[in-house]
């Protein structure tokens, strides 16, 4: 009778504990993308009064996107073989110090010492936050049924763009009010309330948790992820790398992150820079891309999830990307050629949307592929996908540097179609345990 009226409440009330789990790292995803765009952000000022130039300011966004996609696939053999609980809490603190040295380093270094530091807290973050992403989709794969996996990346992802446009007005509010030094120290400091949350309440598996009643664990049927592994083995390994699918996966979303770098790092000094707004205009409407990017990460799981229960996986997560990565392309091109400044803000707007529409496909795919080793395989995902910044990132920034803003965006245009055409070979049907040709 007992075990009856502690399951009861969750049947009456609804409420599962798996939704809150998810609430969690959804709002740790905003936390991190704020994390991620305030140096870029207060680039405007950082320039001037530490006497960085443009290029120096790429080069602090690339040595993030450096040791960000360096590691996303060490960074879920870490998550899988510490647990979910343990690698967010970790890397999320690491995250909050690095995030905090940026402007404190001022204070201490000058000249070459002083970009040195800004570089190392650069290197540092993207450490930090390497495993996010593949820890993320393993919580995913543990705590929610697979039907359920493209809308779930697709929310996760809206959270992060969600932190995305928050950061330009909110920051350019802050640095108008107190100058850009204080104003990251104390954007810095919130994560750590959120941090103490999901280590006391979150847990790696379902079966782990004592709120979790019989009703949902069964809702949940057989688990993805097992409460405990030992580790990831060598042929455990080569499995996920030699996988075709994974493989050509990880080379499409090359191609699009070139894109999604180009839209999320370099918006707001394209708008100041090419199309002449103000700082205060800049940081409002640098705001516009990442909400687009937003509605159209969340409406991409739904429309994924809905077209993978119509055609199946393999042609319901192709179909979106290939519709959306050519509209993005086009878009791309619309945005730097048309006349009208604000009509190429609405351009940027739902090119980065078009983008994200896909997200869901990518993560959800290869969680479809990989199954049990969902983070070691979304990590290799993420290291391609970063790696589309690592060269992305001073390709603009050069070209950018020097005027030559149109350059950048035609390269996205094709960049976005050798994404989408990568998506025809893709096979999200068969998992690492299941080859073609053998019996499911």
């Amino acid at each position: 009778m007992g075990e009856v009226l502690r399951q009861a409440p969750a049947e009456i009330r609804g409420v599962r504990v798996r939704w809150r789990i998810f609430s969690l790292i959804v709002g740790f995803a905003m936390i991190v993308y704020f994390q991620q765009r305030s140096v870029s952000i207060a680039a405007e000022r950082i320039m001037p009064e530490l006497s960085l130039t443009q290029m120096q300011i790429g080069w602090l966004q690339w040595a993030f996107v450096f040791t960000y996609g360096l590691l996303q696939f060490p960074g879920g053999v870490f998550g899988q073989r510490i647990g979910a609980r343990r690698a967010l809490t970790s890397i999320l603190l690491v995250a909050v110090f690095a995030t905090a040295l940026v402007p404190l380093a001022p204070t201490l270094f000058t000249g070459t010492a002083l970009f040195a530091v800004l570089l190392g807290t650069q290197l540092l973050l993207g450490v930090a936050h390497a495993p996010f992403m593949p820890v993320c989709s393993g919580v995913m794969a543990a705590w929610l049924p697979s039907r359920r996996w493209a809308l779930a990346q697709g929310i996760h992802t809206c959270g992060l763009q969600i932190g995305a446009a928050l950061a330009p007005p909110i920051l350019v509010m802050l640095m108008q009010a107190f100058g850009w030094q204080r104003a990251l120290f104390w954007a810095a400091l919130p994560p750590l309330a959120l941090i103490a949350v999901w280590y006391w309440y979150a847990r790696n598996t379902p079966v782990e948790h004592a709120a979790v009643s019989a009703p949902e664990l069964a809702e949940l049927g057989t688990p993805v992820i097992p409460s405990s592994d030992s580790g990831v083995s060598l042929d455990r390994i080569r499995h996920i790398l030699g996988n075709r699918s994974i493989l050509l996966l990880t080379g499409s979303y090359i191609c699009m992150n070139y894109v999604f770098y180009l839209l999320a790092s370099w918006s707001f000094l394209y708008l100041i820079q090419q199309r002449h707004f103000t700082a205060l205009e800049g940081g409002w409407l640098a705001s516009l891309p990442p909400i687009g990017a937003a509605i159209g990460a969340g409406s991409g799981g739904i429309i994924t999830d809905a077209l993978a229960r119509r055609f199946g996986t393999k042609w319901g997560y192709r179909l979106a990307p290939l519709v959306a990565l050519p509209t993005a392309g086009l878009l791309l091109l619309v945005a730097v050629y048309i006349s009208s400044a604000y009509t190429a803000v609405a351009a940027l707007t739902l090119a980065f949307a078009a983008v994200e529409i896909t997200e869901g496909a990518y993560w959800a795919g290869t969680m479809q592929i990989a199954r049990a080793d969902t983070m070691a395989a979304t990590g290799v995902l993420n290291t391609g996908g970063n790696f589309g910044g690592v060269l992305g990132i001073p390709v603009v920034a050069y070209l950018s540097g020097h005027g030559a803003w149109n350059a950048a965006f035609f390269i996205g245009f094709i960049c976005a179609l050798l994404a989408a055409l990568a998506w025809f070979a893709v096979d999200t049907s068969h998992s690492l345990a299941v080859r073609p040709g053998t019996a499911a």
